[in-house]
Parts: C-alpha cells; sequence; structure tokens
C-alpha cells in the first residue's frame, strides 16, 4: 500500500514563493487606486545593525521583514495549493 509522503522542504519552498509573488503584487498593486488595500504593509525586525568587532573580524546581523496584505494572501494560497497536491 503507497502513502503520499509530504516534504517539509516543499511546503517552505511554496510558502516562500507565495510570501514574494504576493509581496510583487502588493508592490504593483499600490499603483492602482482601486487596489491600494493590497500593499497596506507591516515592517519589523532591527532597525540597528548588531554588530560584532573582534578586531579580525568584523560580522553585522540585520533582519527586517515587510509583509502585506497580498504577499499573506499568497502564502495562505501556496498552502492550499499545497494541500491539494
Amino acid at each position: 500500500m503507497a502513502t503520499k509522503e509530504k516534504n517539509i522542504w516543499i511546503l517552505l519552498i511554496f510558502i516562500l514563493s507565495g510570501l514574494v509573488v504576493g509581496g510583487l503584487i502588493g508592490n504593483l498593486a499600490s499603483y492602482v487606486d482601486w487596489l491600494w488595500w493590497l500593499s497596506y504593509s507591516q515592517s519589523f525586525g532591527l532597525e540597528n545593525p548588531v554588530v560584532l568587532d573582534l578586531s579580525v573580524l568584523k560580522i553585522t546581523f540585520a533582519l527586517m521583514f515587510k509583509i502585506n496584505i497580498s504577499s499573506i494572501i499568497g502564502m495562505v494560497l501556496a498552502i492550499f495549493i499545497y494541500k491539494k497536491i
């Protein structure tokens, strides 16, 4: 009896692609008057990067997320499509 095994890496690829494509659509929707709500976004993360200076090596840590409504819709659609396949 064969079982359908789903891989977590495939799900992560689907979610990331949904976020990227949704973010792109949200940025393009900001130029259309009646689609302004798709481009509403919120940014969060480290505003000032953390710098670790070891005199031989300098490492800078920074992470910033900008999520808009269409990227959330894209992520939900990606999960829905993943569950269907």
